[in-house]
């Protein structure tokens, strides 16, 4: 496998990841079916998304692949009235990612970023690799470090 924008960037930071990889099913993206496709925890597996907030402009969030973002929540943390989430057109241009490989790491510029509390739970967690077919497991300490997330509880309840 060629390495990734993410990848590339973890080596460079000498931070320690493991690849796992996964056939794609382009009739289903959902984080819920790479979870089953690995076998893998679904709640220490995280799906990126890119919101736009009407104060601060992009937003990235990380959420388990099972939850789904609560977007009042979510501007309210952000110190936004309301977000929208990016149309999947606009991905690419804005971020450098396609839907089903948008990764947290690496993306055209660093976007304000967060994570749902949950992922302080556990010791590592996976993110995209910034590719479809590849999940990146690394610790979820240098995770936020490095990309400068702050943790919040983001998911409806």
């Amino acid at each position: 496998m060629q390495k990734t924008n993410a990848m590339r960037m973890l080596d460079a930071a000498k931070i320690p990841y493991e690849t796992l990889t996964y056939t794609v099913d382009e009739n289903d993206l959902s984080g819920l079916h790479i979870a089953r496709e690995l076998n893998f925890p679904p709640e220490k597996m995280f799906k990126t998304l890119v919101a736009r907030g009407d104060k601060t402009g992009p937003l990235v969030f990380c959420i388990p692949v099972a939850g789904e973002l609560d977007l009042k929540r979510a501007a309210s943390i952000t110190k936004n009235k309301r977000i929208e989430m990016v149309h999947v057109k606009d991905l690419l241009s804005l971020t450098g990612y396609i839907r089903g490989g948008c990764s947290p790491i690496g993306m055209k510029k660093l976007f304000p970023t967060y994570v749902d509390e949950s992922a302080l739970q556990f010791d590592k967690i996976t993110v995209s690799s910034g590719t479809r077919g590849a999940q990146l497991l690394l610790e979820r300490a240098a995770l936020l470090q490095f990309i400068q997330a702050v943790t919040a509880p983001l998911t409806v309840k």
